[in-house]
Parts: C-alpha cells; sequence; structure tokens
C-alpha cells in the first residue's frame, strides 16, 4: 500500500533534525508540502535544501506567540492552508530526581513540550482547521506511559501531552483528528546522552525487536496517522518502542 498526502500541507515543528526532519521527509515523498521551523534559521533551509522540492521553512522558537502567528502566516500565505500540524519539538534541560528540579527548568520543560503544543493547535484550529477540517500528530514519549528515575520532568509534560490528545480529540471531532506517538529510545542527537558510548546496545537487548529505534520509524507511524489512513483514528496513542513496553521484567 501506498500512502499518499498529495495536495496536503503540514507543519512540522522541530522539523530541521531528528524525528521532526524524518517526518518533514516521508510527508514531501508522499507528496504534500511541508513547511519546516525550528529555532535554528540555518538548520531550517539546510532541512528543507536537502530534502527538496516541497519542502519550505519559517524559523521560530514554538515557544513564543509571535513566532507561531508568523509561522503560521508564512504557512498559509505561501502553501496555501494547513492540512496536518505535527507537535514535534521537545526539550530536556534536566536530569535527575523530580523532586529536586528547579523552577526555571521546570517551566521551560513545561512551556516547550506542553504549553507550546496546545497553542500552535488553538492557532491552526482558529487559523484553518475549525473550517476545512484537519489532523495533527503530537509526537511524546514511551516515557509518558511510566516512570523514570532521572527523566521524571521530561515525562510528566509527555504524559500530559497524551491526555491533552485525547482531550482535544473529543473537542475537534468530527473536523479535526488528533493523535498522539510515544517512541521509546531513538537513536537521534536529542537522545544521545541516553544511547551514546554503548549504552544504546545494551538498552536494546532489553527491547523484544533487539534494535533502538531510527527516526524513520516514527515517520511512517505519523504518515499513516496524518494521511487518510488514519481516518478513521483520534485520540489515539501508540507506542513505537521495539516492544520495550511488553518486554519480561525480572524473573523472582
Amino acid at each position: 500500500m501506498q500512502i499518499r498526502m498529495d495536495g496536503k500541507v503540514a507543519i512540522v515543528t522541530g522539523g530541521s533534525r531528528g524525528i521532526g526532519r524524518a517526518i518533514a521527509e516521508i510527508f514531501v515523498r508522499a507528496g504534500a508540502r511541508v513547511m519546516i521551523t525550528s529555532r535554528g534559521a540555518e538548520a531550517c533551509e539546510a532541512a528543507a535544501r536537502e530534502i527538496g522540492e516541497g519542502a519550505d521553512f519559517e524559523p521560530g522558537h514554538v515557544g513564543r506567540e509571535d513566532d507561531v502567528r508568523r509561522v503560521i502566516d508564512a504557512t498559509l500565505s505561501r502553501l496555501g492552508r494547513i492540512d496536518v500540524l505535527v507537535n514535534n519539538a521537545a526539550t530536556n534541560p534536566y536530569g535527575g530526581p523530580m523532586i529536586d528540579v528547579d523552577r526555571a527548568r521546570w517551566d521551560k520543560t513545561f512551556e516547550i513540550n506542553l504549553t507550546a503544543p496546545m497553542f500552535w493547535s488553538q492557532q491552526v484550529w482558529r487559523r484553518w482547521m475549525s473550517e476545512h477540517g484537519g489532523s495533527i500528530v503530537n509526537i511524546s514519549s514511551v516515557g509518558g506511559l511510566a516512570t523514570s528515575p532521572v527523566l521524571g520532568v521530561y515525562d510528566v509534560t509527555k504524559a500530559a501531552l497524551i491526555h491533552m490528545t485525547k482531550q482535544l480529540a473529543a473537542e475537534l471531532a468530527p473536523k479535526v483528528r488528533v493523535n498522539c506517538l510515544a517512541p521509546g529510545l531513538v537513536r537521534t542527537e536529542f537522545a544521545r546522552a541516553l544511547w551514546d558510548g554503548g549504552r544504546g546496545e545494551k538498552i536494546a537487548q532489553a527491547y523484544p525487536l533487539k534494535r533502538l529505534g531510527e527516526p524513520e520509524d516514527v515517520a511512517g507511524a505519523a504518515l499513516f496517522l496524518a494521511a487518510d489512513t488514519g481516518r478513521w483514528i483520534t485520540g489515539q496513542t501508540w507506542a513505537l518502542d521495539g516492544g520495550g513496553l511488553i518486554a519480561f521484567g525480572p524473573i523472582a
């Protein structure tokens, strides 16, 4: 089955590298036009150039309202519509027990990982999707389905994003479908501290499929949900983790 998105326009936040870039690329290959956005203008331009025809870019900070409006304005003026929003941009400035986090890094994590997806969704709803329909895909994490000794703050934001997906899916139906992907450990620069130096191979052995994720693994699922193949799916979270959540634990 070939999944197509001909005539569709998508915005991908954090689209210049990693999972976001892979999503932008697979959407373009499926016939969509994609607006790539992230903070770094040079990185956005390079990603759009390398992906080729069908990829455009408008840099901006996902947590700043003026930047959100500017990116949406650019998308509507240059590409003419917004059929898909992928809330992919994320940050993780703190590692350690959640009880010890400082307020500044707590606020920053929530600003980018939860508040930004909410208000990007609000803006595309108000500016296009409330009248024309569309699809929103949020990128969460399997951390939002479990606990962690060092990633608790990040995981709380991702758990909240999973619930926000369900809430918005209920509110925006039937015009807009809202779904969520929850990747396990994916081999990206963002997650390098978790897999570099041989750590990734050890973690992979605990996954039933015996490997870490690659950005393309997440991109394929995003394409399925964003395109008409996902037309009867809304409010769902798909775990993409090589089977990690169902792996056998220690035997007593």
